[in-house]
């Protein structure tokens, strides 16, 4: 082997007695070529001949151990299995047990033909990610196509005083396996040899009719083992519609405790200094302003924009915050850091606030985990305002506004920093103002149609349009435009592969206003058109414009078994005017019709207003967001949905041609239709 020196991220050597011991002649043994195996090799399905992993918690460790064997039949495979990374902890070690292959019957050991080079995992520090994983990369030479590859190793991460938490509280989940693999035998073994009892909760497991059982919540002393074992095992969850099976293993605890063991580390960082003490500065600022919403803005863009944010994962484990002085004077820290800060200024202007721990990226699961505060990996601010509540991420930048203007930030569950606290479910929310709000003008005469569309962005919308303008080039958006008007106003049908650039003409995009304070940007596009008539193949001419925005798809596609439908759309409003100097049929079905629908998840209503030579539409969305909606419930909101999707999202007019025998035509048209 190349590597002759051992380094402490990796080692070489025979596992932990606590993970066993296998021979070269048991790995043999278990490498058979049964019916089940050979049908999967036959299909083409990689197959994995065992796979035995161990998960080890104690109170000065967690480690886990995996030993398995499996093809190397498909070339990807093969490439993927001679050139492997591992990423280590600080502190966590990797351990080499056995790299060999079965090659013709004949165990060949690979380890000489192994190189390791261990690298830095740090490649987003100049964006405040700070880590000091490293990176273990991993070349096998000589892996051949048809070889079974044998590999056993375990990951050991050892606590330092810094994993005080982890010291405390143990917290795993094991996700059943990928359905692509087939296993002839899998097993998974949980070991606890930690002094408190361990809680596992067994969830979205299936009886055979694939109906989901409900929980089953079992315990572990310290020596206790939990066992899993399949023999000729694939996977049967239909990933696209069913959540996989796992299994959440937790120091036994319920949120009350946890709650009050978090209040006291908080406890001591606020008690450390005054705002008076170590930010006089700041003060003299928050004091010239006199009115109190103002106040209030300006402690939260202080925060998020003169503060610079730094994620330390090797911190983000524990939850020990960072003194609010030293966050202020070193001007960085990370979201618990930053979050303190915030709600020290926010007590210094009198503003009722607290810290709240959440994990966006799991938020869904958090009512089915066991309680854990290894369960979060976010802490924002919460905020009880003129009788509303508000929460604001101390992270995010180039956010505006008072604070009922500010973006709204999507998810559900919550703990919040205070004694006896349970967790918290956010109440649903309905926008105070319409996030995007339109009015499309498009005048056409003789055969040119001069379009103009202004539209304003509120909350989160005007936020991430600011970032787009500023962050674009000009053209890009304008094409962006274009390319959206094109399918809009249905030209995609009768021009498809003509360059928007030459369907509308004299583009032009700007922002016309920006108000900081209530959010709201507004920008306005015109350009004009030749030929504006969408033709259809029978030599009809119409004007339409449909926002494809106001379908929603992802509500009319959606199918799931286990997951409910979550509802985070905008609040939306438009105006459409589509005016000609040509007669139209003002009679016609789909010109004249409206709707108004009044679901519980959200209210739409079109009103049209018909003239001689055009028509507009309002429309209003306003829906009830951040909740999901049950499946009992869904099947109404997803017609009502295809409701919206039927002409309710926009406006077509019918040109009556000039003409004696067009006029004819038409009358014939409309009597027999």
């Amino acid at each position: 082997m190349d590597n002759q020196i051992q380094v402490e991220n990796y080692k070489i050597q025979q596992p932990e007695m606590w993970a066993g011991n296998i021979g070269d002649q048991e790995i043999k043994d278990r490498i058979k070529d049964s019916e089940f195996a050979r049908k999967q090799i036959e299909e083409g399905r990689d197959y994995c001949y065992f796979l035995d992993k161990k998960y080890y918690s104690s109170n000065t460790e967690n480690s886990e151990y995996i030993c398995m064997a499996y093809t190397l039949n498909e070339p990807g495979n093969l490439e993927r299995a001679s050139v492997s990374d591992v990423v280590v902890e600080e502190n966590e070690v990797y351990q080499i047990h056995r790299i060999s292959v079965l090659r013709d019957g004949v165990l060949i050991d690979k380890i000489p033909d192994t190189k390791i080079k261990v690298l830095d995992s740090e490649n987003q520090s100049s964006g405040g990610i700070l880590s000091s994983n490293k990176k273990i990369n991993i070349t096998i030479k000589d892996l051949r196509l048809y070889d079974v590859l044998i590999l056993e190793d375990t990951r050991v991460k050892e606590f330092t005083d810094r994993d005080f938490l982890r010291k405390e509280f143990s917290k795993y989940v094991w996700v059943s396996p990928d359905n692509y693999w087939a296993y002839g035998s899998f097993k998974f073994t949980f070991i606890n040899e930690r002094e408190q009892q361990i809680t596992y909760k067994k969830t979205f497991f299936r009886d055979e009719q694939g109906n989901v059982l409900e929980p089953e919540i079992n315990y572990l002393k310290k020596g206790d083992r939990f066992v899993i074992e399949e023999e000729n095992y694939i996977n049967p969850v239909d990933s696209g519609r069913e959540i996989f099976p796992y299994i959440d293993f937790a120091t036994e605890s319920n949120w009350k405790e946890l709650s009050n063991y978090i209040v006291p580390m908080y406890d001591e960082v606020f008690s450390l200094a005054s705002l008076k003490d170590f930010a006089p500065n700041l003060i003299e600022k928050i004091d010239a302003i006199t009115d109190q919403d103002e106040k209030l803005e300006f402690a939260i863009e202080y925060v998020q924009n003169h503060i610079y944010y730094i994620f330390n994962a090797d911190e983000m484990n524990g939850h020990k915050p960072q003194a609010p002085s030293v966050t202020y004077e070193n001007k960085q820290g990370d979201c618990k850091a930053k979050s303190v800060l915030l709600k020290v200024i926010l007590d210094y202007i009198g503003v009722d606030a607290s810290v709240v721990l959440v994990n966006f990226n799991t938020d869904y699961y958090i009512k089915y985990y066991l309680p854990s505060l290894l369960s979060f990996n976010h802490v924002v601010v919460k905020i009880n305002y003129k009788g509303e509540e508000y929460f604001i991420d101390a992270t995010i930048r180039d956010e505006f506004g008072l604070i009922e203007n500010r973006g709204f930030i999507y998810f559900m569950h919550y703990l919040e920093v205070k004694k006896d606290q349970e967790l918290q479910v956010r109440k649903p929310y309905k926008f105070p103002y319409y996030c995007v709000n339109e009015k499309a003008d498009f005048n056409v005469q003789g055969n040119t149609g001069k379009l103009n569309l202004v539209t304003t962005y509120r909350g989160n919308r005007a936020n991430a349009m600011r970032r787009y303008f500023k962050n674009t080039n000009k053209r890009e958006i304008i094409d962006s435009w274009n390319s959206f008007l094109f399918y809009s106003l249905n030209y995609s049908n009768d021009r498809n592969g003509t360059d928007v650039r030459n369907v509308f003409k004299d583009a032009v995009i700007d922002v016309i206003s920006d108000d900081k304070k209530q959010n709201e940007l507004t920008i306005q596009y015109s350009s004009s058109v030749d030929n504006p008539y969408y033709t259809d193949p029978q030599g009809n001419r119409f004007l339409m414009y449909f926002d494809r925005n106001l379908v929603k798809a992802s509500a009319r596609d959606f199918m799931h078994k286990d997951l409910p439908f979550w509802h985070n759309f905008d609040s939306e409003k438009y105006e459409i005017n589509l005016y000609t100097d040509q007669k139209i049929d003002t009679d016609e079905k789909y010109t004249v019709q409206e709707t108004t629908i009044a679901n519980p998840y959200f209210d739409f209503k079109s009103r049209k207003k018909i003239a001689k030579t055009g028509a507009t539409v309002f429309i209003e969305y306003s829906p009830l967001v951040n909740l999901e909606i049950p499946q009992s419930e869904f099947e109404r909101f997803r017609e009502d949905h295809h409701t919206i999707a039927d002409s309710n999202f926009g406006l077509g007019i019918d040109i009556i041609e000039a003409g004696l025998m067009n006029r004819l035509k038409f009358s014939f048209k409309k009597r027999f239709k």
